[in-house]
Parts: C-alpha cells; sequence; structure tokens
C-alpha cells in the first residue's frame, strides 16, 4: 500500500460526481470526505503519484437473466441520475466504466480536454438518452468506446464524431437506435488502428454502406447484424484482408454469395443467417480452414450440398444451415475434419447423414422440418442413443419413424416440437431438467413417463406434454418429480381428478391443465399444499365445487373458465396482491361481486406486478429464458399473449348467476385493462366511478339487468375500443363525445329507452335539450305516470255510464218511455227557440 493520500482535486471531483448520483445498493458508501478516496469502491489510484487512473462502477448486482425478464431490475439496484463530466477533468484518469448502471442524464461544466483518456464504457444505461457526442471530439486519446444500449437516435452526426478520433481501436454502438450510417459515403476517415466496429441492433434503413468496405485492412471484426439493411453484397474484394469475424444475420440482404468471401483466409466467423441470400451455397468456404462458426440458416440458397462445402473446415465448432429448397448428400462414408460443437441443419430426407454419429463432442443438436426414416443397419434406438449424449436436443416440425416409447431420453435440454411422432411418451433419465414435447401426436399414459423411475433425485423443472393425444389419468407419481417449477399438461384428453402425491410439488410455479376432461373439488385438493403458485389454468375441463379459497398470495393468474364451479366469489381473492388475470367466465357462480377487488395491488398501480412470468434455463452452451405464455378471450376474440402478458390486467366473469349491484369500488381499478360482467343478473346502475378506469379497453355489461343512464364520465375512457352495453333495461341520451359516439349501435341495443348517435333514435321527446331530459327526468316520469292512470280512469268511468243508461233504456218501458218523452220535449223547446231568434232579425 502507498503511504500518499489521493489528490484533493480528485476527491473534491468524485464528491461532485456523487451529488448527482441516486445510490439505491450503497455503492458509494464508501465515499466518505474523511476517507481517503483511494480506498473507495470502484476508486483506483496510482502506486506512486496516489492520482486517480481507473474509476469503475459496473453494477455489481446485474444479472443478464435478470436484466431480460425485469424490465425495473436496474432501478430496484442500481446507480441512476446524472453523470458529470467533470469526471474527465481527472487529468490521470485513463479509464472510466459506468456500465450497467441507470443513468440518465449528462451533464458537463468543463472542457473536457483529456490527453490519457483511452477508454470508456457506458454501455447498457438503457434509459440514458444523447443528444450529441461532440464532447467525445475533445478526447484524442480515446482507443475503446462501448455506448451500446444508449439512445443516441437524436445524435445524427455520430459517424463524424467518430471519425475524428486519431487513436480509435474499437467501437461498441450496438442497439442505440441510431438511424442514419451515410450509405453512399465511399470513405469515412477512421483511425488506420481501428479493429472492431459493431454497430448491431440498431434502426439502419438502406443499403450496405460503402465506406465499410473500404475500411483499412486492420480491421478485424464488423458486425452489422439485426439491422434493416437491403441489397448485395459487393462483387468485388473489398479491403478487408484481416478480417476475422463478418456478422451480417438478422437483415434483407440477398443475392448469391461472392467469391471473395472464400479468399479470406483468417476468417474465424461468418454469420449471415435470417437474410434472403440465394443461388448455391459456395463451395470455396470450405476452403477456409480458420472457420469455426459458420451460421447461414433461414436463407433461400438452392441446390446441393455435400462434403465439398466442408473439405477443408478443420476448425469448425459451430454450424447452422438450412434452406427450404437444399439437398443434403453427403458420401455416406465421408468423416469430417472437424468436431462440432453445435449443428443445426435442416432439412434432412430420407435419412440421416452418416458422418452426424462421428460427431462425439457435439454439445446441441437442431434438426428441423425433416422427414426422416432408418436403414436396416441404423434403426431408430440408435439415433435415440446417439441423441442421449446431447446436452440440448431440439426437433421441430420433423417426422421420424419409430416408436418413441421405447427411447431414453438424457439430455437436460430436450425440445421435441410440432413433430409426427409414433406411438407413447418416452422415459426420461434424471438428468433431464427441461423437456418440452409439443404437439408432437403422441398417445397413451402419462404413467409411462412418470411412474417408470423411483429416484428421488430427478431434476427435472419444466414439463410441455400439452397438445397430443394423451389419455387416462394424471396418475399419482407425481411424488418423484418434486423439482418440478412448470407443468403443462392441456390439450389432451386426460380425464380424473387431482391426484394426492401433487401436493408434494412445492416449487411448482405454473400449472397449465386447460382442455382436457378433468373433474372434481379442486377446492379441497392436493393443490392447496402447492404454496409457490403463480399460474393455474384450468379452462375448459369439468371440475366442480367452489372456486379454491386457498390460493397463494403469490398467484398472478386465475384460470378457471369453462368449468362447472359453484357458489361465491372468495373474498380471499382480495389478498392477492399480484394478480393480474381473474377469469372464471362460464361457470355457475352466484352471490355478488365483492367490492373488494381495489385491494389487488396490480390493478390499482402500474407498477406492481411487471416482471415476467419466466424460467432460466443453463447449459454449457450458455442459458435460455422460457417466458409463460395464455391464451385469453379479449374482446370476442381468442389471442395467445406472450411477451405482452405481464403487462395484461383483465378481469372476466361473464356468463354466470352473479346478482346485485356494482359497487364503486369495483371501477377504482385504474389500472385494468380489461373488464367483462356480461351474461350475468346484475342490477342497479352503472357508477359513474367508472371515470377513474383511465386505462380500460374493453367493458363488456351486456345481457344484465342495470338501469339508469350511462354516466358522462364514460366519455373520458380514452382507451376504450371495445364497448358492450346491450340488452339492459338503461335509459335516457347516450353522453356526447368522440369516445362513446365512435361503436356502433350495436354496443347500445336491447335498451328501449336508450336514445342519441349512434343509435337512430333521436332525444327530442325526451325533453327541450340534454340537460332538461336529464336533470328532470324524474318528474317527468311522475307525470307520465298521472297521466296514464287518469287516461285510464277516464275511460273506464265513461265506459261505466254508457252502459248503465243504454242498459235501462233497453230493459225498462218506463225508463225508455220517460227517455223519448225528455228527446221530444227537446226537440220543442228548441224549436220555438229557432223561431224565436229568427223572427229578431227580420
Amino acid at each position: 500500500m502507498n503511504d500518499f493520500c489521493c489528490d484533493e482535486r480528485d476527491k473534491e471531483i468524485l464528491l461532485k460526481f456523487k451529488e448527482g448520483v441516486t445510490d439505491p445498493s450503497g455503492l458509494l458508501s464508501s465515499w466518505k470526505q474523511e476517507q481517503d478516496c483511494c480506498q473507495w469502491k470502484g476508486v483506483r489510484c496510482h502506486n506512486i503519484t496516489a492520482r486517480v487512473i481507473h474509476l469503475t462502477l459496473e453494477c455489481d448486482y446485474y444479472d443478464v437473466a435478470e436484466a431480460l425478464v425485469h424490465d425495473d431490475y436496474y432501478l430496484q439496484k442500481c446507480l441512476t441520475g446524472d453523470i458529470n463530466l467533470s469526471l474527465l477533468d481527472m487529468e490521470y484518469l485513463q479509464s472510466l466504466d459506468l456500465s450497467f448502471n441507470d443513468f440518465t442524464t449528462i451533464s458537463s461544466d468543463s472542457t473536457v480536454n483529456s490527453s490519457i483518456l483511452n477508454y470508456i464504457d457506458l454501455s447498457n444505461n438503457e434509459y440514458l438518452s444523447l443528444k450529441s457526442l461532440e464532447w467525445l471530439s475533445r478526447i484524442p486519446s480515446l482507443e475503446y468506446i462501448d455506448l451500446s444500449n444508449i439512445n443516441l437516435r437524436m445524435e445524427t452526426n455520430w459517424l463524424h464524431w467518430m471519425t475524428v478520433l486519431p487513436s480509435l481501436v474499437e467501437l461498441s454502438l450496438d442497439s442505440c437506435k441510431l438511424e442514419d450510417i451515410s450509405p453512399s459515403l465511399d470513405y469515412a476517415n477512421f483511425s488506420t488502428s481501428l479493429q472492431y466496429i459493431e454497430l448491431h441492433n440498431n434502426y439502419f434503413h438502406s443499403e450496405l454502406p460503402k465506406w465499410i468496405f473500404n475500411l483499412s485492412s486492420h480491421v478485424l471484426e464488423i458486425d452489422l447484424s439485426s439491422n434493416y439493411f437491403m441489397g448485395q453484397l459487393p462483387n468485388m474484394l473489398p479491403n478487408l484482408h484481416s478480417l476475422t469475424s463478418l456478422k451480417l444475420y438478422g437483415n434483407y440482404l440477398n443475392g448469391s454469395i461472392p467469391d471473395w468471401i472464400g479468399q479470406l483466409q483468417y476468417l474465424t466467423t461468418f454469420a449471415i443467417s435470417h437474410n434472403y441470400f440465394s443461388g448455391f451455397f459456395p463451395t470455396n468456404l470450405g476452403n477456409l480452414s480458420s472457420l469455426d462458426t459458420l451460421m447461414a440458416h433461414g436463407n433461400l440458397f438452392t441446390g446441393v450440398v455435400s462434403e465439398r462445402n466442408f473439405a477443408k473446415l478443420k476448425n469448425l465448432k459451430i454450424l447452422s444451415l438450412e434452406s427450404p429448397y437444399i439437398t443434403f448428400d453427403f458420401d455416406p462414408l465421408w468423416i469430417p475434419p472437424f468436431q462440432l460443437d453445435e449443428l443445426y441443419i435442416a432439412p434432412l430426407h430420407p435419412t440421416l447423414p452418416q458422418w452426424l454419429y462421428t460427431q462425439t463432442s457435439l454439445i446441441d443438436l437442431q434438426i428441423g422440418n425433416s422427414r426422416i426414416s432408418f436403414e436396416a443397419d441404423d434403426n431408430n434406438n440408435n439415433f435415440w442413443r446417439f441423441a442421449s449424449t446431447i446436452q440440448h436436443l431440439e426437433l421441430r416440425n420433423t417426422t421420424i419413424e419409430g416408436d418413441l416409447s421405447e427411447a431414453f431420453l438424457n439430455s437436460s435440454i430436450i425440445l421435441l416440437t410440432s413433430n409426427n411422432f409414433k406411438g407413447g411418451l418416452p422415459r426420461l433419465s434424471s438428468n433431464v431438467v427441461f423437456f418440452q414435447l409439443y404437439n408432437s401426436s403422441l398417445s397413451g399414459s402419462i404413467s409411462h413417463l412418470l411412474c417408470h423411475s423411483k429416484k428421488s433425485n430427478n431434476k427435472l423443472q419444466y414439463l410441455d406434454l400439452s397438445h397430443n393425444n394423451l389419455s387416462g389419468g394424471l396418475t399419482d407419481c407425481w411424488m418423484n418429480w418434486k423439482s418440478l417449477r412448470y407443468v403443462n399438461l392441456g390439450g389432451n384428453n386426460l380425464s380424473g381428478n387431482i391426484p394426492p402425491s401433487m401436493a408434494l410439488l412445492s416449487n411448482l410455479t405454473s400449472l397449465h391443465l386447460h382442455e382436457n376432461n378433468l373433474s372434481g373439488d379442486i377446492s379441497s385438493s392436493s393443490l392447496q399444499y402447492c404454496r409457490s403458485l403463480s399460474i393455474l389454468n384450468v379452462r375448459k375441463n369439468s371440475f366442480s365445487g367452489n372456486i379454491p379459497k386457498w390460493m397463494p398470495q403469490s398467484i398472478r393468474i386465475v384460470q378457471l373458465r369453462s368449468n362447472k364451479f359453484i357458489g361465491n366469489i372468495p373474498s380471499q381473492i382480495c389478498q392477492m396482491p399480484l394478480l393480474i388475470v381473474l377469469d372464471v367466465a362460464y361457470n355457475r357462480i352466484s352471490g355478488h361481486i365483492p367490492k373488494c377487488l381495489n385491494n389487488i395491488t396490480s390493478f390499482v398501480d402500474m407498477h406492481y406486478s411487471t416482471s415476467w412470468i419466466f424460467y432460466t434455463f443453463y447449459g454449457r452452451t450458455g442459458f435460455f429464458i422460457y417466458r409463460d405464455d395464455l391464451i385469453l378471450l379479449v374482446k370476442g376474440q381468442q389471442s395467445d399473449y406472450y411477451s405482452n402478458l405481464k403487462l395484461m390486467r383483465m378481469v372476466d366473469l361473464s356468463s354466470n348467476n352473479l346478482t346485485g349491484t356494482m359497487s364503486p369500488q369495483l371501477f377504482s381499478l385504474s389500472q385494468l385493462h380489461f373488464l367483462n360482467l356480461s351474461h350475468n343478473r346484475l342490477t342497479g346502475t352503472i357508477p359513474k366511478e367508472i371515470g377513474n378506469m383511465t386505462q380500460l379497453e374493453s367493458l363488456d355489461l351486456s345481457k344484465n339487468e342495470l338501469t339508469g343512464e350511462i354516466p358522462e364520465s364514460m366519455s373520458s375512457l380514452s382507451f376504450l375500443s371495445n364497448l358492450n352495453l346491450s340488452f339492459n333495461n338503461l335509459r335516457g341520451q347516450i353522453p356526447s363525445g368522440t369516445q362513446l359516439q365512435s361503436f356502433s349501435e350495436l354496443s347500445y341495443i336491447g335498451n328501449a329507452d336508450l336514445c342519441g348517435p349512434p343509435l337512430p333514435k333521436n332525444c327530442s321527446n325526451h325533453g327541450d335539450d340534454t340537460k332538461a331530459s336529464g336533470e328532470n327526468d324524474d318528474d317527468d316520469g311522475d307525470e307520465s305516470d298521472f297521466l296514464s292512470c287518469l287516461y285510464m280512469g277516464l275511460g273506464v268511468g265513461f265506459a261505466s255510464g254508457f252502459w248503465g243508461v243504454c242498459g235501462a233504456i233497453f230493459f225498462s218501458r218506463k225508463c225508455r218511455h220517460a227517455y223519448f218523452r225528455f228527446l221530444y220535449d227537446l226537440r220543442d223547446r228548441f224549436y220555438v227557440l229557432l223561431l224565436t231568434n229568427l223572427n229578431s232579425f227580420r
């Protein structure tokens, strides 16, 4: 340890930086005035001068898998606030690393003119937006710049500021939302020392820039992948003789692969997958003896691919080649010069290439869109025996002959999706962690898979057997699979009750049993002991009894629709703060809607329960993440929610026997997107509090017994795109406003006393104006009732009097004579009066 304290000016600059920073995890807790700044976390000083030379404050809490699925991951743990560029006034500072934090702004009250700083890494501050990079031009000593995952969309002159750095060696601007790459520029005056340029995942919509192929011959790696580049590669050999890596995957490039690619003798990585390249797959690529990664799947290559295409690729480790128009034709005796780690190949027909069995180092095997039959000496068992030596096995849209139930699978990660297999389920070894056998035409019982193993050390965490033709019960062998976190048996023909051994699945997070013939009372089943459940999906079965009261507070999705549940909605539902989907439609539920639904925090707080429902699995080739998905009926359409499931906020209580009124508390769910209470027997009015549901996109209250007027506050629901109030007893004028008038009259039909656009019935007979119609509605109703009674009384009185008089005349001679005497006397009197009046005019 040196005997010198850090420079006071350096300490002052560091403390000034700290003032503009929010530090939720206490990363800078050691940064105190009374302590030597050379002892502060992230600070490194020179051994002799004690001047600060390195500042490294990369977020210690960063985890790649977690950050990919939690939007607020950085906010929870890492530095936020302002990056004060006065840090660069530390005149001996050589490197600055503030990556993987959550800084939002950059400010500067200094001239920033460093002559020593050579390394800047501000990457993965995803909320940081920079309008200008001009300040970088005042650091001519910079050799390494990484600004990846920073918003640079407003910086249209980025290319210029990079070219004025005379010492630049490595430039990383991945995922920066850049749009302009100056494609017509012939030359970009980069430093001749430039070796690495990474522009992955930006918004470049153009042909490949000319200047890229005119860079210095010292350039080693170019990454233009995951953009929107179009057009073709140049035909002439560019000045890139030393190139070791060229990544162009994920664009819209077309045409053939030029011959000069086969002349890049130092090339180790050539990645062009997911483009529109066509023509024959070049044979001269087989001369690139340094190549270790060749990724060309997802293109439109044609013709035959044989061993000639790979003749000298002795260092090849990763190969992916797939095109619907390719035919693979390998010599069955060919032994490749390489030993692959990863292979993705498609389509294969009619047999597997024999050289595949020579790849004893293979870790990852993926075969797709193939139809494979086996020779007599290469039967089904040989393939599955070979596959059991591979850690990651994936077969998609493939037909393989033979009974899969004879196979014994040992890979830790197995994905067998949308295949055409025969027979029943295979057996699994205790090494399998992830097993997905989705939509693959298998039949029989699940007991063959679950009950063969009596071991207690099975590692299986993810089991997906959905959308097959499996039948029989759920079996009672779950005690052997206690590591399970995800189980999906949906879309089969399974029957019977929930078995007792499911109580031992203490780690179970997601359970999908939808679209089967299962029955029984879930409320008293063994599932009540699964206290880690986040998703319970049993839609479209025959489950009965009450809605379970035992559901844990961790539950996020409850989907019980289309069963035979009875009873009330339990108040325990309101004690589930993370709940985002409550779907109990099409049951026999009765009683009132709980008034406490506003206690569900995720329905009222937009920042609550927003993380992905996901599963992370690690292997020798890295990790992969599986997010949960769910089919929901929204706006009358059935949709699969996957990437946006975490954003869903939904309550569907439709098609039950619910009664009573809708409480104002129900309409305080300000974050709810979809509310469906249709086909019940709800009464009362629509509370004016409905205007608080500012995020509501769909509202269905149809076919109830609602009365009163539509609240004016509904016209303020600006996100509302689906509305159905039909077949109730609503009355009055539909509130004016573009939102409610934009719906068709089908949204309001079946309410005889509703009027106003979009209904053809106008509101003129409801008063002179809307206000009179609304305010005097009760008085108008009383007056109408009074007049109806009056007219009815007059009618009855007239009829009674009329028939009383006529009856007396017709049936009583005395009355009849008196009546006619009266008429004659009246005639005489009228005649005398008339003559008297006429004589007076003479």
